[in-house]
């Protein structure tokens, strides 16, 4: 059998293969609430063959949300609509995740089709979408033509901390299996690491020990009010690929406090800590970030997640079987192809007639498949 169909087991929870579907933001909820999108959306990745589908960036607290369509777990409320999404994919043979995040400094913005820039009077007139203050370590804008956030006082940063773990406790209920904390891509744990976004003199900044101890508090708040048998996750941005910000060496580092305080995993994702520019140093091809999941694996012997630009069944089978990483990950491949899965399987020789699919479409893709190759149609 192919290494990406093999099993892979975290704490208590087995995976049924090492394929994960990252979160993806649909900014279709509304006060936070899932919908029948949501159902859809993911149980279709469900019924496509993959081991771990992610519901996706989750916020915390009201103020975390990026847009006001994101999802929520701030409140008891909020997690029955998510029962029946977790209750599908676990039927289909699937784990569902969840990630959960907070904005900071940036919150407040508008949805991608409406222009990813803040919220303004404009989208109170036209959608009844009010702008909100956004928090961050320091006051320090996301981008240029953004408003500063307000800096964080020890209060806020604590009951940020205390919103995580109260929401692990509400996933739970929900029904999900591993929870992911965003920490990449500029949310507020990543504002927290990085020293680009984060320069705060206290004890949450000034040294990379301070930076990280935001980060490590939420992983022992989620883990003291999530079970000891399920998996906890962090997605890093092992670099921000600029000058004077995070480097890979500070992310071996950091895995490294994360899984004292009782990490399972590190999904290793790069860049996104500010403004709209790529930078310079991010060269991105297929697998670019596939080092790096690489390297902290090999420095800190927990499992990582490789993520980022992987779309060949047979390139994403070679960095499993060579060690490179534990699992992969795919996001827009996804939505191009639910079934991807079911497809690299066939590719790599492990989906003989068929046989992997879900039964009500296997069965009539077989009976095709059959009659075709009778009439040497194809």
């Amino acid at each position: 059998m192919a290494e990406l169909f093999s099993p892979f087991t975290l704490r208590d929870i087995t995976f049924k293969n090492r394929i994960a579907v990252s979160p993806m933001s649909q900014y279709r909820a509304r006060d936070g609430h899932a919908n029948g999108w949501h159902v859809v959306h993911l149980g279709r990745f469900a019924m496509g063959g993959a081991g771990l589908v992610y519901a996706e960036a989750t916020a915390v607290e009201p103020n975390g949300r990026r847009t006001h369509g994101d999802l929520g777990l701030w409140q008891d409320a909020q997690i029955d609509d998510l029962i029946p999404i977790t209750e599908f994919i676990r039927q289909e043979g699937s784990i569902p995740g969840i990630q959960l995040g907070h904005a900071g400094r940036k919150a407040s913005e508008r949805r991608p089709w409406h222009g990813e820039t803040p919220v303004d009077d404009e989208d109170v007139s036209q959608r009844n979408e009010a702008p909100w203050k956004a928090i961050a370590p320091s006051p320090i804008p996301y981008a240029d033509g953004w408003p500063a956030p307000a800096e964080m006082s020890e209060v806020d940063i604590e009951q940020v901390i205390a919103s995580f773990g109260e929401a692990a406790k509400r996933s739970q209920e929900a029904g999900f299996k591993i929870i992911e904390v965003y920490a990449a891509h500029g949310f507020l744990v990543h504002q927290f690491l990085s020293p680009i976004a984060n320069q705060r003199m206290d004890r949450w900044g000034g040294s990379n020990e301070n930076r990280r101890r935001f980060a490590v508090e939420v992983a022992k708040s989620i883990r003291a009010n999530w079970p000891e048998a399920y998996p906890l996750a962090f997605r890093l941005s092992a670099t921000d690929w600029l000058e004077d910000g995070i480097e890979v060496e500070d992310a071996v580092e950091t895995a490294k406090a994360l899984k004292a305080a009782g990490v399972d995993m590190i999904d290793c994702s790069t860049g996104g800590i500010g403004g709209k520019e790529r930078p310079r140093r991010m060269i991105i091809e297929q697998g670019f970030q596939v080092p790096f999941a690489e390297r902290i694996r090999e420095d800190t012997d927990v499992a990582t997640m490789a993520v980022g630009f992987l779309w060949d069944a047979k390139v994403c089978e070679d960095l499993l079987h060579t060690g490179k990483a534990d699992m992969i990950a795919l996001a827009r491949e996804f939505l191009d192809d639910p079934n991807w899965p079911l497809h690299a399987a066939k590719e790599l020789g492990s989906n003989e007639n068929y046989a992997m699919w879900p039964i009500e479409s296997g069965w009539w893709l077989m009976k095709r498949e059959r009659l075709l190759n009778k009439l040497g149609i194809r």
